[in-house]
């Protein structure tokens, strides 16, 4: 390494850690290319990871308690301080908190040597550690009006905690998935809500003059509620199964109110803007995993309920948090809020098309070793495309 590059290290790092987004953002992406790109092989019986976890387990956990946090990081430790006025989190404290999400993805890695109990106590304390620091900025501003952002996460993190007992009990996940799940599609249905007919109207105002989605009103509200009351009966069927019919029909009934709900958003005068588009794209995954998961509940149909998991979790989540994660940063970096080539085809068409095949694949399995590895590869792309396109704007402070 030269003497001008040795000088100007500390100061790229310490611009990498200047915000939350940075760090957490590059790892959420890289983190979700690797786990599939280990998982599809693993889960095909080609290779064998060192965890303590069965491959369906670790590949559980790893979304929804490594992937979805890490994002979930980025977005608040970067939103938190528009919110609050105060300073944002940066420096060496936001680099002992990643340094805890990362030592948690090492640990449930390498569980099978160093045991399961130390590996699910270091993965276990990040959500806690997060949600205490976003309550104490949000207590320091007073701003009660965002305490139940710090309540989902404490949600997920009870999930988190019933993943752990799940697997120990019986060696399987089943009611701790559906809830950590539910927490994060109830997370999108209620910031998606307010952010997407926001920068949809910002963007139709500009570039397709006519009638501005509605902001958060009561029939929102009513959603939410309905939405909420079957996303918790969701995962309690699984463990008392004489609701199944009723929480089928609530799932049935919300999926169709969300649909409704993102109808009124306009998404049809986007498609001019991929980058609006995409949030569109994303959201439609939210009440389709609704309506699938309901009918598989009514049915009692496999093929279904994975179709219904896939569509929240490769769909809404997978997409979701690229179309946030892009946005953000080229908002953060000075860029364009538009989609260049590179962005739509590169990120924003696999991840949807990923999404669509793997939920093919839950619905018509005679198929799955070709749609499962075709889903998965296209997911890796749409991240590393993410890591390749927007990994110099996140780390360089002057972009070109």
């Amino acid at each position: 390494m030269s003497h001008r590059a040795a000088n100007r290290l500390p100061s790229v790092i310490a611009h990498f850690f200047s915000g939350g987004f940075r760090p957490f953002f590059i790892a959420a992406a890289l983190h979700a290319a690797l786990m599939i790109a280990l998982w599809v092989p693993w889960f095909l019986g080609f290779i064998h990871v060192p965890t303590a976890l069965s491959p369906v387990a670790w590949h559980q956990h790893e979304l929804l308690f490594g992937f979805v946090p890490a994002v979930i990081a980025g977005f608040l430790l970067t939103a938190v301080p528009n919110w609050t006025g105060r300073k944002a989190f940066s420096g060496w404290p936001l680099g002992l908190l990643f340094g805890l999400w990362l030592a948690g993805r090492l640990a449930i890695a390498s569980s099978e040597t160093i045991g399961r109990y130390t590996a699910l106590t270091v993965a276990g304390a990040f959500l806690p550690v997060l949600a205490g620091l976003i309550l104490r900025e949000l207590a320091a501003a007073r701003n009660s009006r965002n305490y139940k952002v710090v309540a989902v996460i404490g949600v997920l993190f009870a999930a988190q905690l019933a993943f752990f007992h799940e697997f120990d009990r019986y060696g399987r996940i089943d009611m701790a998935d559906r809830m950590a799940i539910a927490t994060i599609i109830f997370l999108i249905a209620l910031i998606g809500g307010r952010i997407i007919p926001s920068f949809t109207g910002n963007w139709l105002r500009q570039n397709n003059p006519g009638p501005i989605p509605p902001g958060f009103e009561r029939f929102d509200l009513a959603v939410m509620v309905l939405s909420g009351l079957a996303l918790a009966a969701w995962p309690v069927s699984s463990a008392v199964p004489v609701l199944a019919p009723l929480a089928g029909l609530a799932l049935l009934g919300a999926g169709i109110a969300q649909f409704v709900r993102q109808l009124r958003w306009r998404p049809e005068r986007t498609l001019a803007e991929p980058l609006v588009t995409i949030l569109h794209v994303a959201f439609f995954f939210v009440p389709l995993g609704f309506l699938l998961s309901g009918a598989a509940l009514l049915l009692d149909d496999a093929g279904l309920r994975t179709a219904g998991i896939h569509a929240w979790t490769s769909g809404a989540i997978g997409a979701m948090t690229l179309a946030v994660m892009t946005r953000a940063t080229r908002g953060h970096s000075g860029q364009a809020l538009r989609s260049p080539a590179t962005t739509t085809f590169g990120i924003y068409v696999p991840i949807a098309l990923a999404a669509a095949l793997r939920i093919g694949a839950a619905l018509a399995p005679e198929f799955t070793m070709i749609l499962l590895p075709l889903a998965g590869l296209l997911w890796i792309l749409a991240f590393l495309g993410f890591v390749v396109f927007y990994g110099p704007l996140v780390v360089c402070r002057k972009i070109a």
